[in-house]
Order: structure tokens, then sequence, then C-alpha cells
């Protein structure tokens, strides 16, 4: 009784807060809590190393990222970067397996030193040792299997270098939420990247992302609606049939 009182408990109180946004839109993530708030307002990293040659000063190129011709992808930490996700998968397996047997034998001892004459007067009539075995079996089995699947998901958000690793991989991470309405949809991407995969847009696709984690969701109305209740789910846990 204990035990079922605190879980009664317990369902009542995550009721109740479900109950506190009747009517409110769903609060977004506060951005200053993130990772990637904290690698932008950490102790910022020496500057990439410049060109220190003379040049004129008509010329376009000073040797900086900031110059016309520089190299303005990302590198250190809590650089932004832009990575583009072009998901458009499709599979099909078909398997298809049929095994049959059949198998038959007999045995009989129709003669052997007069024995089984005499064990044939024994036997009640219509039994005889010239067929004292006969045995048969025989098995089938058909099994087919299909599986369709069918993905598509293009997407860009901008990811920023959380971490530098020592072999000088970059670990990054980007979150993006946007609500409509009442519903917001939230997607999330980390993985770790070589700098030498990032295109000289400062993008890099999502298949060159190592450990690469995206997901793509939401909360709000309709995604509260598509869940079963947490009773129902309790109920699929715990139930045995």
């Amino acid at each position: 009784m204990r035990r079922l009182t605190l879980l009664l408990m317990t369902l009542s109180i995550l009721g109740c807060q479900r109950l506190g946004e009747v009517g409110r839109t769903p609060d977004l993530t506060p951005v200053e809590n993130t990772n990637e708030y904290f690698a932008m307002n950490t102790i910022p990293m020496p500057e990439l190393p410049e060109d220190r040659s003379p040049v004129s000063q008509a010329s376009l190129w000073s040797g900086t990222p900031k110059s016309l011709l520089g190299d303005r992808r990302a590198a250190r930490k809590g650089d932004i970067m832009t990575v583009v996700i072009e998901i458009d998968d499709s599979a099909n397996f078909s398997n298809s397996s049929d095994r049959s047997r059949s198998e038959s034998q007999s045995m009989g001892i129709p003669s052997l030193f007069g024995i089984p004459e005499q064990i044939n007067k024994a036997l009640p009539d219509g039994a005889s040792m010239d067929s004292a075995v006969s045995t048969n079996s025989s098995s089938s089995f058909n099994g087919d299997g299909n599986v369709s699947r069918n993905e598509q998901l293009t997407l860009r958000i901008a990811a920023t270098i959380i971490d530098v690793l020592p072999n000088g991989v970059l670990r990054v991470q980007g979150s993006q939420e946007v609500r409509v309405n009442y519903e917001v949809r939230e997607l999330i991407v980390t993985g770790y990247v070589r700098p030498e995969d990032i295109s000289r847009q400062n993008e890099i696709t999502y298949d060159k992302i190592a450990g690469a984690r995206i997901s793509y969701g939401g909360r709000g109305q309709i995604s509260d609606v598509q869940q079963p209740r947490i009773g129902s789910q309790i109920a699929d846990i715990i139930m045995p049939f």
C-alpha cells in the first residue's frame, strides 16, 4: 500500500505539472545555460598566426582571416560553423526461404533361424514380424520477410565549437528551437569534426561528422497528444499480457 500510495502521489505531481501548461505556449530553453554559450564566453584562445610579410597599401591580401581572401573557417573554441543535414535514405530488404523434408523407414525380420515364425504364432491375428518397424516423417517450412524504409530530412543549423581535442579534432554542438503557435520544434546536433573537412564557405555536411547525434523532435500540444498517457505507459511495462 505504501508503494502504491507513493506511485499515485508521483503521478499526481506529474499531472499537476502538465496542468500548469494548459493554455500557455511551451517555454524555450534559455541559451545562457547551453554549452555553446559557455564556449563563446571562455578566455579567448591566441589568434591564428598572420602573414607578417610586407604588403602594399593597395593589396587586397593582408594575411588576416578578415581580409578579402582570408580563411574564415571556424577553427577555435567558440567559433561558429554551419552544419548541412541532407538525409535521403531508402532501403528495401526482402528475404524468402523454403525448406521441405520427407523421410520413410521400414524394418522387418521375415526369417531368422525360425524365430520370427515362432513369434508370429504368439502375436495377435494380422501381426507379423515381416514388417516389425515402419516409420515415416515429413516437415515443411516457409518464411518471407520484407523491410522497407524511407527517410528524408533537409536542415541547416549553426553549430559552435565547444572544445578542441589534443589531436586537433573539433567537438561541435548546435541547437535550434522554433515555436509555432503552441508547438516547439527542436533540433540538436553534436559530434566531432576535422578542420580540413570544413568547406571554404564555413560549412560541413552531416556525413563528415564523427559520432554524429542528430535529434529532431518537438514538444507542445501536438506532441503531447501523440504520446500515450503516463498510466498507459506504466501499464504496458508491468502488465504480463
